[in-house]
């Protein structure tokens, strides 16, 4: 099978500072991959990267077997990549159904499939962006990256700063895209069991490598790797 995103020996950083240094790996369709480390070894500049925000300085990015290391950031989202950024941009003036409607392409994804992942969503559907929760503003850039019709969905920690309860939320509809629907996901986040709980596959960073590649259900399975690796208390 075809990788659908292979990264080979990419380094990356902001003008010319390298923050990521000969980073490969692999997905194929399907994958689910939770990506780990302490707070600023690189795991959102990885996503900023593929994505094209950053400056590549070496290595290749291919998708669907495509180098789109010169590929502007908007022709990525339309080739597939969905990025749900930890700022959430929620536009203010906006209702929840607008930010959906807006950005909509054809696809397994229409509102009423995102108001069944996030009921909670459909109970807001008139309030505008700046009237929703912490939690609401989280459901709902997830559901608008879900609106592109994302072959690949990109996650920056997507449970941070939530009360317990939407955590539980988030990590329920989640665990549905992932584990029952197979959707195609990078995750950064820094509850990392609960990261490795609903991934096949898990990557650690330090200081902009990769120094741990393996299945999540065995890292889960050391514990004392896992903290070591990423400082879990």
């Amino acid at each position: 099978m075809a990788d659908l995103l292979a990264l080979d020996k990419v380094t990356a950083g902001y003008g010319e500072s390298v923050v990521l240094e000969n980073i490969s790996f692999a997905m194929q369709e399907g994958d689910s991959l939770a990506l780990l480390g302490r707070n600023g070894v690189g795991k959102s500049t990885l996503l900023i990267t593929l994505m094209g925000l950053t400056r590549q300085h070496g290595g290749t990015i291919r998708w669907q077997g495509a180098d789109i290391g010169r590929v502007p950031t908007h022709a990525r989202a339309q080739a597939g990549l969905g990025w749900v950024p930890q700022e959430r941009f929620m536009f203010p003036s906006l209702t929840v159904e607008e930010h959906l409607t807006v950005v909509a392409r054809p696809g397994e994804w229409d509102v009423k499939k995102i108001y069944q992942l996030f009921p909670r969503l459909e109970e807001r559907r008139g309030n505008l962006g700046s009237q929703l929760s912490g939690g609401e503003q989280q459901m709902l850039a997830i559901a608008r990256a879900l609106m592109v019709n994302p072959k690949l969905l990109l996650l920056d920690e997507p449970m941070e700063g939530l009360a317990p309860i939407i955590v539980q939320e988030l990590l329920r509809a989640l665990r549905a895209l992932i584990v029952d629907k197979g959707m195609s996901v990078i995750v950064v986040e820094q509850h990392a069991r609960m990261a490795l709980s609903i991934t096949r596959r898990a990557i650690v960073l330090d200081r902009g490598r990769i120094v741990h590649d393996s299945d999540s259900e065995s890292l889960l399975r050391e514990p004392e790797v896992l903290d070591r690796l990423v400082a879990v208390s």
